[in-house]
């Protein structure tokens, strides 16, 4: 099958792009710069730059792109950059491959559980309505900024991910040396749910949804069951066999991150319910599990 990638340089689209390839997939890769081969298409997706003649005969397209959520510091200059790589750059590829003469059969479209907001301790699964803040709306319009390919009868689907448990990249791959360091510990009160996935289920997650038709709309990536950030911190000193007695209090957050702490310290308890209904099986369910697989594949 020939599948179309965005983002295909950070964490989640360079592992899915390489996986896609050794089973044995025709990976065409979107870039913002000169293409460096026939495997490259480039597109400009804050401009709104994408001929849909260069996606010619692409049956699926993965669309990872976006600028970093935790990269720096919440300015109003950075909210915008957050808030137009992704949806102007949803809008551009939704309105080009509803363009194309024969336009693919799915678009699975990165998303995030921050569409939820601060859930506490309440429980949500993809019934759920969408929270309030600057991530909810953003993921809100996010989403609604692919109605053009649904329009066009393409099976569409949003893969709400939850924190990726990486050595690699992401958020995670920030916390690795520190625990390791022996300077781990709770961030807050700890109180706060974490939904996590490993990287590897989910990339499993995002090709089950390539490979199962009944899966639109809405998709949590998440493991079944989210821990406290105070027992996420503990299964980290656990594996590493460090000590986590260090605590970052929520003031200290708020003046390093600003507005992005009340995320941080924000609760998300969610849920993969659609997933599990769909027959997904997790290969690293537990925490544990996951941190060791990151272990072993960073």
């Amino acid at each position: 099958m020939r599948i179309a990638v965005t983002g295909a340089s950070g964490l989640i689209g360079s592992a899915l792009g390489a996986e896609l390839a050794r089973g044995g997939h025709d990976v065409v890769r979107l870039v913002r710069r000169e293409p460096a081969g026939a495997d490259e298409v480039r597109w400009d997706p804050v401009a709104g730059r994408l001929d849909p003649r260069d996606l010619a005969g692409c049956e699926a397209v993965v669309h990872l792109a976006g600028a970093g959520v935790g990269d720096r510091r919440w300015t109003a200059a950075r909210k915008e950059v957050l808030y137009d790589s992704r949806v102007r750059g949803t809008r551009t590829l939704a309105a080009a491959l509803a363009a194309m003469d024969v336009p693919p059969r799915v678009l699975v479209c990165g998303s995030a559980i921050g569409y939820y907001g601060d859930t506490g301790d309440r429980p949500v699964d993809e019934s759920a309505p969408p929270g309030t803040g600057f991530l909810a709306e953003l993921v809100r319009d996010w989403e609604a900024a692919a109605q053009p390919a649904a329009a066009a009868g393409i099976r569409t689907a949003f893969a709400r991910t939850g924190l990726v448990v990486a050595r690699e990249g992401g958020a995670w791959g920030r916390l690795f040396p520190i625990f390791k360091a022996g300077l781990g510990g709770r961030l807050g009160n700890g109180r706060q749910f974490w939904s996590f996935i490993s990287l590897r289920d989910e990339l499993a997650a995002l090709r089950h949804i390539l490979d199962t038709p009944a899966l639109t709309g809405p998709v949590n990536l998440t493991a079944p069951e989210p821990l406290t950030n105070r027992e996420v911190t503990a299964a980290m000193g656990r594996v590493l066999r460090r000590p986590t007695l260090a605590a970052v209090p929520a003031p200290v957050l708020r003046a390093a991150l600003g507005e992005f702490a009340g995320d941080v310290l924000g609760s998300q308890r969610v849920r993969p319910a659609r997933l599990l209904e769909s027959g997904f099986t997790f290969a690293h369910p537990g925490i544990d599990e996951a941190i060791r697989a990151a272990l072993r594949t960073g």
